[in-house]
């Protein structure tokens, strides 16, 4: 198997035709209804990806996302929203809940699978690398750890990409299409919006510490990381 996903769908047809596509791919499918079974398919055995649908019973798939992003043990589980949700607003409203994809009903299979396969490719760790450090902010790729003065930071996994390619790539400007090309990966589903979404969602970890200036706006060109104002 490649890999277990975990669908959470309250509709059976849904999780059904998914899972069929997962297991065809060679993938391991995980299924649950709500947000109380997955949390349960969670504990007993932590999948590899969740695929999250928006509108769920109780609780929905944006507060949920928003409480794996703040627990230990989901922080770093890479998300793909399903909805049926069309507009921009709220593809950006689920971006900022912490979720890595967006993909809209109806979808097909083949599009669902490059979309997974895509961001296991890119939230896959960088063991081979060495630690790296600017200005008091340290990262560090085998242990997955990022602190700043010393204070122990938790970033969802893109974020953490983003940050590990800023930090080993500083004082160059990256436009927005080759921050999706070099931290996404070759994947032309993904908006230039999205890179938005997630530096606004970076800066905003970094600022208590005061290092969110390292991540500078190119006006018409893009982002800088730089220690110099």
């Amino acid at each position: 198997m490649r890999g277990k996903i975990l669908i959470v769908d309250d509709e059976p047809a849904i999780r059904q035709m998914v899972c069929l596509a997962l297991a065809q791919a060679s993938y391991d499918c995980l299924e649950a209804g709500d947000t109380a079974e997955a949390r349960t398919k969670i504990l007993a055995d932590k999948p590899d990806l969740i695929l999250l649908d928006w509108m769920l019973p109780k609780v929905s798939g944006m507060d949920y996302a928003r409480q794996l992003r703040r627990e230990k043990l989901t922080e770093d589980i890479p998300v793909i929203m399903l909805t049926a949700r069309t507009e921009e607003e709220d593809k950006v409203r689920g971006l900022d809940s912490g979720v890595d994809d967006y993909i809209t009903k109806p979808f097909s299979t083949r599009e669902l699978l490059a979309r997974i396969r895509a961001l296991l490719r890119r939230t896959s760790p960088h063991a081979a690398e060495l630690a790296v450090e600017t200005g008091g902010l340290s990262l560090d790729p085998v242990t997955h750890r990022v602190t700043a003065a010393n204070k122990a930071l938790s970033l969802g996994p893109t974020e953490f990409r983003l940050l590990h390619f800023f930090m080993t790539h500083p004082e160059r400007v990256h436009s927005r299409e080759r921050l999706l090309n070099d931290v996404w990966g070759n994947n032309v589903y993904v908006e230039e919006r999205t890179v938005d979404v997630h530096i606004r969602r970076l800066r905003k970890i970094l600022t208590p510490t005061g290092h969110d200036r390292l991540i500078q706006t190119v006006r018409g060109t893009g982002y800088r990381f730089s220690a110099q104002d």
